[in-house]
């Protein structure tokens, strides 16, 4: 463990950096109770080091903090740099003699916008971490590791330790279930793609029949059969049935009959989202950590305060997607045409060009000045919470279109990459909470879409979303099924033996 990550109010563990401390018994305790006073679980936390899986990780560890565990989190070094300069999560979270992170140096720290940059960082976390982890798991008294479930090396360093590993998927369980079925899809001859024609009907995913198009399969079943990307993403999702149990950041009346399917392979599963709302609910303090990975522009409110209510178009594509100049370009003309105000965060690397023919048009920048605001990052929680708010632009990653369904706001989806094709498919015809701009970028259909959500439909829209926003904050109170579904894990998490060192 790094110097930087120590902290002098961790009594709890000793010289061993992941052994948490027992006191000894007096004597007089000795007589009256033969059995010793147990160790409090100790849980080891492994995300994929990404924004969207870090973010939604580190809500599940202050959760299970709240339940009285101990937490070791393994973070990379450039994400924990960003965590300590960008945000307060370091301190906000060594306030807890429970947790700790555990920082892992050499790892691939380039982008991972395609799937052989995933690859590439799969590969160098298995290599690096492999053997770390398993010499944790055997030496040390760990009650259960939680792995990114993306990451099913983890699965071979905890096979013969005797310490059981949850499978936390940061996907939705709609897009888990699209992964699970990718073999059988092989198998039926829907993939690989034949033609042209992305809107042929796909009816070898249960549960989803009449709906799903090529079009709305994960954004790796474009690729050939044989791409090293597919291959992996299908059979890690398979060996999720390896695992003790499956986590997943949704909740059951969202996603009821997808669940079902699910639980048929998966059948231990802890549906405990939405995180970020449970976290709220459960917390005692007003203050919850920013786990954002950029720096927070957080000027951005103050303009929306000047705003009317619902008179602005929140615009964020996430921490991966990149786009050309020629795209930017028809979403900028798409939004100004609209008539409507924007808050738009247009990322320092969102750009896949750079240079002087990226500037954009003066005519451009001066409706911006008059109706948009463009930042390199937003709090985005605050602003999709924020009364001026009508819509959102998104890329549909799970973190972000949870945290508009919890605020009730309507989007606007243009995915681009991995889950995120099925999310928007669901957010469309599914959920009715917004509309789909897939595989397009073209600034009539931009405006149409924009007017269509904000403007013409938005009656519509605005019941569908409201209904769903209750439901989502009602499944984190009290009794509410996310929130005893929380209760069951941490129980569970607590009755396992901890296993004495070999």
């Amino acid at each position: 463990m790094d110097e930087d990550t120590k902290s002098t109010k961790k009594p709890q563990f000793p010289a061993h950096p992941l052994l948490c401390s027992l006191k000894p018994p007096s004597v007089g305790a000795l007589f009256m109770d033969p059995k010793p006073p147990s160790p409090t679980p100790h849980v080891l936390i492994f995300p994929c080091p990404a924004q969207g899986h870090v973010n939604s990780m580190l809500k599940l560890t202050e959760l299970l903090l709240t339940g009285g565990l101990h937490i070791t989190f393994f973070i990379s070094a450039k994400d924990h740099h960003r965590l300590t300069r960008y945000t307060t999560a370091h301190s906000h979270f060594n306030t807890n003699p429970g947790f700790r992170f555990h920082v892992i140096h050499g790892l691939y720290e380039g982008p991972m916008d395609t799937g052989e940059k995933l690859t590439i960082i799969l590969d160098s976390l298995s290599k690096v971490t492999t053997p770390l982890l398993r010499n944790m798991l055997l030496d040390s008294p760990v009650a259960c590791l939680i792995a990114d479930g993306i990451l099913g090396f983890t699965l071979d360093a905890a096979e013969g330790t005797g310490v059981p590993v949850f499978f936390f998927r940061t996907i939705s369980a709609c897009a888990f279930w699209a992964y699970f079925c990718i073999p059988d899809l092989i198998t039926s001859g829907d993939l690989p793609f034949h033609g042209t024609d992305l809107d042929k009907q796909i009816v070898g995913v249960k549960g989803m029949e009449g709906f799903l198009r090529l079009r709305d399969l994960p954004s790796f079943c474009r690729s050939d059969v044989n791409d090293e990307m597919l291959q992996r993403i299908a059979s890690i999702t398979r060996r999720t049935q390896d695992s003790h149990a499956l986590i997943l950041n949704t909740f059951d009346e969202l996603e009821g009959p997808i669940l079902s399917e699910i639980r048929k392979y998966c059948p231990n599963i802890y549906t405990i989202g939405p995180l970020h709302a449970h976290l709220k609910s459960r917390s005692t303090s007003k203050s919850t950590s920013s786990n954002n990975l950029f720096e927070e522009d957080k000027t951005c409110i103050g303009w929306l305060d000047q705003q009317a209510p619902k008179s602005v178009l929140y615009v964020s594509f996430g921490s991966i997607t990149t786009i050309t100049r020629e795209q930017l370009i028809e979403f900028w003309h798409g939004l100004v045409n609209s008539g409507k105000r924007f808050l738009w965060v247009i990322r320092e690397d969102l750009l896949l060009d750079h240079g002087d023919d990226n500037k954009v048009p003066s005519e451009l920048k001066d409706v911006t000045r008059e109706r948009g605001y463009i930042v390199g990052w937003a709090p985005q929680e605050d602003v999709l919470a924020h009364p001026a708010v009508g819509g959102f632009l998104t890329h549909n990653g799970w973190n972000s279109t949870l945290e508009s369904i919890v605020e009730g706001v309507p989007m606007v989806s243009w995915p681009f990459f991995a889950d995120q094709q099925t999310n928007s498919r669901y957010v469309d015809v599914v959920w009715k909470l917004g509309l789909d701009m897939k595989d397009t970028c073209d600034r009539t259909i931009i405006v149409r879409m924009i007017k269509e959500v904000m403007d013409v439909k938005n009656e519509e829209f605005t019941k569908s979303t409201h209904r769903m926003a209750k439901l989502a904050k009602e499944c984190v109170s009290k009794d509410g099924s996310s929130y005893s579904n929380l209760d069951r894990l941490i129980e569970d998490i607590k009755t396992m033996n901890v296993r004495s060192p070999l």
